[in-house]
């Protein structure tokens, strides 16, 4: 999509999201779901931020409001905890200000909590969050709110209505909320919190109410422990309805293998896209090509952060990835690799750098020129490498392809003296007859480069093997002169390479001369 068609609108609603437990014919929520004013305070909310603070809600947050704001029953939140995620500047900390005004105000809680990774951080929302109802509801507040509705002393940060309901902020840490009674608790950039210290000592200074809720606002990261537990039980719950129905998720992402350029994947991430105010598409795509032209050039770092703030992507290791993950899932086309295709079939070893996993692989060309692949066995534990040395004769004695390769310069040199055609220096016993060993040296990266431009074009099919899937989805481009190779560094990727093997060694068999039955007869 070209700067010049840019025409796509923020999602008001979110990608991944839990859904109501009320049902019934369509409510004036607008997206077709039954909430009404009688089973979700986020109407009223909603009305409050318009009518008392003057500040109409972008669609996303009114939303967010309406279905965060259910209500069971007997009138108690139906959400206890909610993770909400969203690309950084979407106006989440408007949401909350909002939010904390009417729970003080309207619903007069006598305890809400902030917290953030630094006080400093849960400050700026709750000092303006004062201010603006300085400007816009002086007449809940104390007389001379700044000299007596609020305490600034380090450590000690509070503000209060004239009805005594309490705001004060902590820091996201072990003491952030303990000695303390809290009716809402805010946990801003929750995915920050690498371990269960800070959920805890705030969490459960909720304890006495049981109306209480916890908002966890964030974007991802995949050290956030909290973060994606929480997470994994909401989808869980989502996909399966079983598990606990007061756990929430609206989460506002991109799809995990979106294209950073794709301005309809931004959308579902940045909610504001477009929208007055909001952000522009044309500035955001302008940043996602920066972005991935810096992964082209081998540093992913740019757009492993790209990915993380703005479209919300829970990342791993890296994304700089050689494989494209929706081209290797549309080669998934199960079948089995017909071994009777001797004359075209060939196979691949290799060994992890940590020595850990080595890999068989075959491929074989198909009549429709396509080739299929498969990891013929594996072997794994401390003594991998002496497993393949022991094994691989018999292994090569059962597949017998045209050619075996390996990979001197990498890892597998570590077994070279079993692996490699010994049969000049007079050994017997190796390679079995009618096989050919092959030595893959020079040609590593187009080996590399070439498989992944294979699987890009959908010209190889395999079956779905959970291990290979796995390291395909892991594995990372290592630039290398001119072009680059698998990098071994990120983790292991010898069936990577095995298959990458496997493939180009059958690309480079003689092609077998089909022969006619009348031929043959003359």
């Amino acid at each position: 999509m070209t700067l010049g068609e840019v025409e796509v609108v923020g999602s008001t609603t979110p990608r991944l999201w839990t859904p109501p437990l009320v049902t019934g014919p369509p409510g004036p929520c607008g997206c077709g779901c039954a909430l009404t004013p009688e089973t979700s305070y986020g109407f009223r909310e909603v009305e409050f931020a318009e009518r008392r603070l003057g500040r109409p809600k972008w669609p996303w947050q009114r939303w967010l409001s309406i279905h965060a704001g259910e209500l069971r029953p007997d009138g108690i939140p139906r959400f206890r905890r909610l993770v909400v995620v969203v690309g950084r500047q979407s106006g989440k900390t408007r949401e909350v200000e909002d939010l904390t005004l009417f729970w003080i105000f309207e619903e007069k809680h006598p305890s809400i909590l902030g917290t953030s990774t630094l006080a400093k951080y849960a400050k700026k929302p709750w000092m303006s969050a004062f201010n603006l109802a300085v400007r816009r509801l002086p007449d809940r507040l104390p007389e001379n709110p700044h000299r007596r509705a609020i305490r600034k002393t380090t450590g000690e940060e509070e503000w209060w209505s004239a009805d005594d309901c309490h705001y004060g902020i902590a820091a996201s840490n072990a003491e952030g909320g303990r000695s303390m009674s809290n009716r809402r608790v805010i946990a801003d950039e929750f995915a920050k919190q690498y371990n269960y210290d800070a959920y805890g000592a705030a969490y459960y200074s909720m304890d006495a109410f049981e109306d209480a809720q916890y908002w966890a606002l964030t974007t991802p990261d995949p050290k956030g422990v909290p973060f994606n537990d929480l997470r994994a039980a909401a989808l869980a719950f989502i996909e399966s309805g079983e598990g606990d129905p007061s756990l929430g998720l609206f989460e506002w992402s991109a799809p995990e293998d979106a294209d950073p350029t794709d301005v309809r994947a931004l959308a579902q991430s940045n909610p504001t896209l477009g929208l007055a105010g909001g952000k522009s598409a044309v500035r955001l795509l302008n940043d996602a090509r920066a972005a991935a032209a810096s992964a082209e050039a081998g540093d992913g770092d740019l757009l492993r952060t790209f990915k993380t703030e703005v479209m919300c992507i829970q990342q791993t290791d890296s994304v700089n990835l050689a494989i494209d993950p929706a081209a290797w899932r549309d080669c998934r086309v199960p079948a089995p690799v017909d071994t009777e295709l001797r004359q075209r079939l060939a196979a691949c070893v290799d060994l992890s750098l940590d020595g850990q996993h080595a890999t068989l692989a075959v491929a074989v060309v198909l009549d429709d020129e396509r080739v299929r692949v498969e990891t013929v066995h594996e072997w794994s534990g401390p003594d991998a490498a002496s497993q393949l040395e022991r094994e691989l004769p018999a292994w090569a004695e059962r597949v017998r392809p045209k050619v075996l390769g390996w990979f001197p310069s990498g890892p597998a040199a570590a077994v070279a003296a079993k692996v490699a055609d010994r049969r000049k220096d007079g050994a017997r016993g190796w390679p079995p007859r009618g096989v050919q060993v092959e030595g893959i040296r020079g040609e590593v990266t187009a080996t590399a480069m070439g498989f992944a431009k294979e699987v890009t074009a959908r010209t190889v099919v395999h079956s779905g093997q959970e291990m290979l899937d796995a390291q395909v989805a892991k594995a990372e481009k290592l630039t290398q002169g001119g072009g680059w190779v698998f990098t071994r560094k990120a983790g292991q990727v010898d069936a990577v390479y095995a298959v990458a093997g496997a493939v180009h060694l059958a690309r480079t068999l003689p092609k077998v001369r089909k022969v006619s039955r009348r031929s043959r007869m003359a």
